[in-house]
């Protein structure tokens, strides 16, 4: 069941990320913790969101624009460590509050707590049209990718204003694409090397039940990335921005709550 669950997710998230620029992480994390504690689940989402990023960088590297990328994707690295290692501290606190339903009790911790309140923030924004149409101003490139890395080290979720800020670097779209792509990866490279310290503690192991979740969700992944490159035009990114953020809403509320994670 958990094998079918993450598979699925990940090959549609995939799909969904090439059309719109953001999702992966959005859907998959969620996904994860359906298994994992909110750290872990980070975690793994992380490492199937840069291997993803990874095969597709192979094949847009030559069309990035890499001055925009070193702008922007160097402030961006020490903000997703910090990112990374406040994760580790919220994951090691207790549950902030408890509940209970149906015979059981939940409660977030200080990381699950954190983490659905910060999903419901970015889904309530792409929800706004003011948000999707905001441009920040070049100047303010290595500030986007200070606010980038850090939400991308703490939550796994950075496409938004990752996308927000590089919109102004009026860059031709395929340019624009292969830029975000690269500027991502920088990230995740960053904030996975934060996650690795604590993977055993926080119980994932890379030979056991978790690692092959995580190649099942790279190989998706992949699948859906490969298939959606040949669907371009049936989908509208409208469709994709409000069921990413309806998902955004109901899942962010489910870890704030600590029903998942």
């Amino acid at each position: 069941m958990d094998i079918a669950v993450i598979a699925i997710v990940a090959a549609l998230a995939s799909a969904l990320t090439l059309y719109s620029g953001f999702g992966l992480g959005t859907l998959l994390l969620p996904a994860f913790a359906l298994f994992f504690p909110v750290p872990v689940a980070v975690a793994a989402t992380g490492i199937v969101h840069l291997l993803n990023n990874l095969f597709k960088g192979t094949l847009l590297r030559k069309r990035a624009d890499w001055p925009t990328v070193l702008r922007f994707g160097i402030p961006a690295v020490p903000a997703a460590i910090a990112g990374a290692w406040l994760l580790a501290i919220l994951g090691n606190t207790p549950r902030i509050f408890e509940w209970t339903a149906f015979g059981e009790t939940f409660g977030p911790t200080g990381a699950g707590l954190a983490i659905g309140i910060l999903m419901m923030v970015f889904a309530a924004l792409e929800l706004q049209r003011w948000f999707q149409e905001l441009k920040a101003p070049p100047a303010l490139m290595p500030l986007g990718g200070v606010v980038t890395g850090f939400f991308g080290g703490l939550t796994g979720q950075q496409g938004a204003f990752r996308s927000m800020f590089l919109l102004r670097a009026d860059l031709p779209a395929e340019r624009f694409i292969a830029t975000g792509v690269m500027i991502a990866i920088l990230v995740d490279l960053s904030r996975l090397t934060t996650y690795a310290a604590s993977f055993t503690a926080a119980g994932l192991n890379p030979a056991g039940r978790e690692g092959l979740l995580v190649l099942v969700g790279t190989l998706a992944a992949f699948a859906g990335a490969y298939v959606a490159t040949r669907h371009l035009d049936k989908v509208t990114i409208g469709a994709v921005r409000y069921s990413v953020a309806g998902l955004m809403l109901v899942i962010g509320a489910a870890v704030a709550g600590g029903v998942l994670g």
